[in-house]
């Protein structure tokens, strides 16, 4: 089959699902795949939460974790892909909600889009705050140590962290075809800087790390001591690596985008998952036998910056610099891969009418074929819940990183699995090609039960004591809030008019729609066109 082959079957399936071929479809399959990569972005959340790892569980878990955390989740990833499959829309899970539940259809796609929007939003605050962390050090690393040129303190974070957003939201501007060049160059540089990483911290690190011996011992560090305590500690650890496999519905967001997608997004969602498993456990493992043996503790008290703090202390002089400003551009790849997904989850939504002022966020910029406006309104989302960062303590650098963390983790893969489980209850439900076979309903299940445990878990207190301000988990309350909120909001409005994903039109209509587009689109580049003066 040709591209244009490929390219039509894609249209014409997207017409069968109700939709216009509104967005401008020109990712491949590794570029799909980079976007998802680049989300989960190994050196965002393996080296951001890294201190978690250290207080809860210590090494074991830091190990383990991606491990049991990796195939947990290549399940929920492979029984989403399925879906995907069947059902290539940029709206994704919510779409698949509506689609697929045989009664109320139009309350499990609010809730499935709502906790979508929810967990994506706090993926964006959580990476671009840690993101804001690591630039400020990154700069402050290169000056006078006695007296860095940067404060880094809330309102120094919070200002960078706002300009980062800002920055995102231009890139993701500028139409898909930017977006396409970094997320695969994204790809390359986290491969390229775990490669890095690693062999530096195997290679070069001081005398006295922890070394590969240790790199399965226990510590508790979190204050909690009952019998079979070390379960709860582990449990609870594992957010490290469940938050870092996260995002990977990107795929299915810009399936609208990509070429082949019936078999392009579910490859790649599967893909970026194991694949960052792998290389996680490789940088995870570097780094926690690299940990000199006499900071251990002092590290862990970093927060967010404990990971940059190992490379400091561990590597003499420029490289361990080096390998700073590795994961600082490795997490900007991330956190403009965020926005996009992003954009698209809330353009689709709007396109059904699932937010307040839906007509002008399913609005396309008709230059780019891309949703700006759903860009600027991710953006502004993640900065309106970043002010969470300026009512901690100064003891609390973890508490607000820690409940956006929890909020992206839980938001994200309750709205991952809901269509897992009304796909379990859909005799009617048509395989994608793309699919499990005879292992689509134990992989299934095994997702359902894997969520149902990790959203309870996550919003658990990690430390002991817990009813203080500066060890309190944000997360549940948080949710139980935005719960009443969307489920509120439904009971007195939306259940009147939102009635879940709808047709565009006839199929003569959507051509229609898309050869105005188009039309519209060529007028713009041609007066954008510089020519000649006349002679």
């Amino acid at each position: 089959m040709t591209v244009d082959q490929s390219t039509d079957a894609d249209v014409q399936r997207l017409h069968e699902l109700g939709y216009a071929q509104e967005l401008k479809r020109g990712l491949g399959t590794f570029s799909n795949f980079a976007i998802s990569f680049s989300i989960i972005s190994v050196l965002a959340g393996a080296i951001t939460t890294f201190w978690l790892g250290m207080y809860a569980g210590g090494p074991l878990v830091i190990t383990l974790g991606w491990v049991v955390v990796g195939a947990f989740s290549l399940a929920v990833g492979a029984a989403m892909a399925e879906v995907c499959s069947a059902y290539p829309t940029a709206g994704g899970l919510y779409f698949w909600s509506a689609t697929l539940a045989r009664k109320h259809k139009a309350r499990w796609a609010w809730w499935t889009g709502w906790f979508n929007l929810i967990g994506q939003i706090g993926v964006i605050a959580s990476v671009d705050f840690a993101l804001s962390n690591f630039i400020l050090l990154s700069i402050n690393i290169f000056g006078d140590s006695s007296n860095p040129p940067i404060e880094i303190n809330r309102w120094s974070v919070f200002v960078t962290y706002l300009l980062v957003l800002v920055v995102h939201g231009l890139l993701n501007t500028f139409g898909v075809n930017l977006v396409k060049i970094m997320g695969d160059v994204s790809v390359w540089w986290h491969v390229g800087g775990v490669a890095v990483i690693v062999v530096s911290l195997f290679a070069f690190s001081k005398p006295g790390n922890l070394g590969m011996s240790n790199i399965l011992e226990y510590r508790n560090e979190t204050g909690w001591d009952f019998p079979g305590s070390w379960i709860y500690v582990v449990l609870v650890g594992l957010l490290l690596a469940q938050y870092t496999i996260t995002g990977f519905d990107a795929s299915a967001h810009v399936s609208e985008e990509t070429k082949g997608a019936a078999t392009a997004a579910p490859k790649a969602i599967v893909r970026s998952i194991y694949i960052s498993a792998i290389a996680a456990l490789i940088l995870n493992v570097a780094m926690v036998q690299a940990i000199p043996a006499d900071a251990y503790t002092d590290i862990a008290a970093k927060g967010i910056l404990a990971g940059p703090e190992v490379f400091l202390l561990a590597l003499t002089g420029t490289l361990g610099k080096l390998l700073v400003i590795i994961s600082t551009v490795g997490q900007f790849f991330c956190g403009m891969a965020s926005v996009t997904a992003n954009s698209r989850m809330i353009y689709a939504f709007s396109r059904d009418g699932g937010l307040p002022g839906s007509s002008l966020w399913a609005k396309i910029n008709p230059r780019t074929r891309t949703p700006t406006n759903s860009v600027w309104l991710g953006v502004g989302l993640a900065a309106l819940i970043g002010v969470l960062s300026l009512i901690q303590t100064d003891l609390a650098y973890p508490v607000a990183f820690f409940a956006l963390t929890g909020i992206a983790v839980v938001g994200l893969y309750i709205s991952y699995v809901i269509p897992v489980f009304l796909r379990l209850r859909n005799p009617d439900f048509e395989p994608g090609p793309w699919n499990l076979g005879r292992w689509s309903n134990p992989v299934a299940w095994i997702a359902v039960v894997w969520v149902a445990l990790i959203a309870v878990v996550f919003c658990l207190p990690v430390f002991n004591p817990w009813k203080t301000w500066e060890t309190f988990n944000f997360t549940g309350p948080i949710l139980v809030l935005a719960a009443l909120f969307v489920g509120g909001w439904w009971s007195l409005s939306a259940k009147n008019h939102f009635t879940g994903p709808q047709r565009m039109g006839s199929v003569d209509e959507l051509v229609a729609m898309e050869t105005e587009l188009n039309a519209e689109a060529a007028d713009m580049a041609e007066h954008h066109t510089l020519k000649p003066p006349a002679d």
